[in-house]
């Protein structure tokens, strides 16, 4: 079945104008015209200094929390607040007796380019019970960045400039004690002037992978930590951290899973195991915790192997695997284990993705086919908006589909098939800077 997009609050917006694509190049043009209002013959001393010396103004908006959706998990908002619906529900990967939830904000476009996310947070926090806040931004390509946390005199810093900027709160209180109530969020977005340009496609690195131990998730009937009840032979991975969880249904951050039979791609739906705050496929610069660890090296394995932290988890639990990822079902037996086991797990939305460039999709269970055609053999398909990396394009069968009409197909490798550019969320039926295959 393919259904367009139901424009989930996390969710990339189906064809953008081409106008979005622009917004980069228009604030250079600006710039260029600041550096030559600054080359110009100074100004008489009496005169007002020009605008282009005045730092631009942060920007500022407050969420709105009443409006809880789909890709909430667990939460409620009343009398004013948002609160844990129910104190015994908790990841399924973890297991922890802790109530649990989360609330995905409305994502908010920003006028310019911004970087940087300071929040404001007016809440009642017991002493069993605490809040996260977590920040994401999407650029002007579509993409997403890896969720950042945001405290109190601590705003969260992103790897790359961006125009939309999303919240997410996270809620947790002990079981059977008062929840914490979020009355309301106010956040500040600017740019500090530091972030990277973004890398030639030709010059951009792989896509990080590792080799970590693999545990079975199981647990069908649990609900993950995006809200996802878990299905007998499901596809997808828990990572210990939550700064690349998918929301419900999305495939926005993705891995792929090699085993001893074959690879597989599957969403990251849930958080565990052993840690939440672990993301070790990241650089030890910019690791949330365990920075002296090296990248690609999970806190659970160091703990197990090498009695680091006491041989324990974030929680103070003795840690009894090495677990750096937890598999569904579906996803376990797929890849060929029969038991935990080691696997090569390649962390799709990290680095620029050597000879492909990423692009955002839209749409529900969107086919990918082994040829481009429709009568080809189904080889994956992507449960909702999705970033993919696309290697090369060919003009293939025409695709009629929601008033749309294209023959352009996109390779994408990490699927071994090729989707409809109907699904690529751009506004180019030919993708740019691709190459035909």
């Amino acid at each position: 079945m393919l259904t367009p997009s139901s424009r989930r609050r996390g969710s990339a917006p189906r064809r953008r104008p081409r106008t979005t694509r622009a917004l980069t190049g228009t604030v250079c043009l600006l710039a260029l015209a600041g550096a030559a209002l600054a080359a110009a013959p100074a100004p008489a001393a009496d005169a007002a200094p020009a605008d282009a010396a005045v730092p631009p103004a942060p920007v500022s908006w407050r969420a709105d929390l009443s409006r809880t959706g789909a890709d909430d998990v667990n939460v409620r908002y009343d009398a004013g607040a948002l609160r844990v619906r129910d104190g015994s529900v908790s990841p399924a990967s973890l297991g922890r007796d802790r109530g649990y939830a989360s609330a995905v904000l409305e994502a908010h476009h920003v006028d310019r380019p911004v970087n940087r996310v300071a929040v404001d947070l007016d809440a009642t926090v017991p002493d069993a019970a605490s809040v996260e806040v977590d920040v994401r931004g999407r650029a002007a390509d579509g993409t997403w960045t890896e969720w950042r946390r945001a405290a109190a005199g601590a705003p969260a810093e992103l790897p790359r400039y961006v125009v939309d900027v999303q919240a997410r709160l996270t809620l947790w209180n002990a079981r059977g004690e008062p929840t914490a109530a979020v009355r309301s969020v106010t956040l500040t977005a600017d740019d500090t002037g530091t972030a990277p340009a973004e890398p030639a496609p030709t010059t951009r690195a792989s896509a990080f992978s590792a080799r970590v131990y693999a545990t079975r998730e199981g647990l069908v009937g649990h609900t993950t930590a995006n809200g996802h009840v878990i299905q007998a032979n499901d596809h997808f991975v828990a990572l210990p951290s939550r700064r690349a969880l998918s929301p419900n249904g999305s495939g926005q951050y993705s891995v792929q899973v090699c085993g001893p039979a074959r690879c597989e791609t599957a969403p990251v739906w849930d958080v565990g195991p052993w840690n939440t705050h672990d993301d070790h496929w990241n650089p030890s610069s910019v690791r949330e915790q365990w920075k002296d660890l090296p990248q690609g090296l999970p806190e659970a394995q160091a703990a197990y192997e090498d009695g680091y932290n006491g041989g324990r988890d974030e929680f103070g639990r003795q840690v009894a695997n090495p677990a750096g990822i937890d598999l569904a079902d579906g996803t376990f037996y797929n890849v060929g284990l029969n038991d935990n086991g080691w696997v090569t797990v390649t962390y799709l939305w990290t680095e620029g993705g050597g000879d492909t460039t990423s692009f955002p999709t839209w749409g529900t269970d969107v086919s990918i086919r082994q040829q481009a055609t429709t009568a080809s053999t189904r080889v994956a398909s992507l449960p909702g908006p999705t970033t993919v990396r696309v290697r090369c394009q060919v003009h293939g069968q025409l695709v009629n589909y929601d008033g749309y009409s294209n023959d352009a197909w996109s390779y994408l490798p990490d699927y071994g098939g090729y989707v409809s550019n109907i699904f690529i969320d751009v506004a180019d039926a030919w993708l740019p800077g691709v190459p035909t295959c």
